[in-house]
């Protein structure tokens, strides 16, 4: 039976943070340093709280490159988490069809003490990958590292430049329905860089849908189709990337 095509459906989402550890003298400039970077404050079952989204509505189809504006602090890198699966919403639903690769911390999931080859495997395990499906992969994945007899060694006689290599080509073992980016990757030096680049193009095209947050304009021009502002957790209305200027403005 074939798979239903990806698609990513949120209806009223909201997602709210405590703010706990405070006591009442600083209470108050303590919320005020967390309102400069973004969200609203409250009380929920008497606890003080950041919405850091706020009734988010969302809806896209296979095709749909989708790119998130917004300061720091406005809300994106949350709900990329959100729709990756790693926040549950207080209130509102979130339904993603597909397979989804995160690619939101290239570290999350790297073990120091493990081997190059061990740490691929944990993090095709982490995104959902089989055995199987990790060693039918590992011969490409180990060629694309160039780190060769390294990976057998622990990762943490590696470079920053080697862990970046492998902890690259780790997050992108897997080809996804669901594409989450928070900022294009640029890893190592200038010749992997662009062996890179050609990687993220195509998980990008095989793709059902792309959520790409981004601060480069032409990022964003470049590979979506639509836009969506984020600003205090609150979403803008989905309009093509042609109105990128008009959002931005607004």
């Amino acid at each position: 039976m074939s798979q239903p095509p990806a698609s990513i459906t949120c209806t009223d989402l909201t997602l709210r943070f405590p703010v706990y550890g405070v006591d009442a003298k600083s209470l108050k400039k303590a919320l005020a340093r967390v309102v400069a970077v973004g969200g609203q404050l409250g009380r929920h079952a008497g606890v003080t709280d950041v919405t850091a989204l706020q009734g988010v509505n969302l809806q896209l189809k296979a095709g749909d490159r989708l790119g998130l504006i917004g300061h720091n602090g406005s809300g994106k890198t949350t709900l990329l988490r959100a729709l990756s699966g790693a926040y549950e919403p207080d209130e509102g639903t979130i339904e993603v069809q597909g397979r989804i690769a995160a690619l939101l911390d290239l570290s999350l999931g790297i073990d120091a003490t493990a081997t190059g080859y061990e740490n691929i495997r944990l993090r095709g395990r982490i995104a959902g990958l089989s055995s199987r499906e990790i060693d039918e992969r590992m011969d490409e994945l180990a060629a694309f590292t160039g780190l060769g007899p390294f990976l057998a060694m622990p990762v943490k006689t590696y470079s920053a430049g080697m862990q970046a290599r492998l902890a690259f080509a780790a997050a992108t073992a897997v080809e996804a329905d669901v594409l989450l980016m928070d900022e294009w990757i640029a890893v190592g030096d200038a010749d992997f860089q662009k062996l890179a680049h050609k990687r993220l193009l195509k998980l990008v095209e095989r793709a059902g849908i792309l959520v790409l947050a981004s601060h480069e304009v032409s990022l964003l021009r470049l590979y979506c189709n639509k836009v969506m502002r984020l600003e205090g957790g609150v979403a803008s209305e989905v309009v093509d990337i042609r109105r990128l200027d008009e959002l931005m403005a607004a």
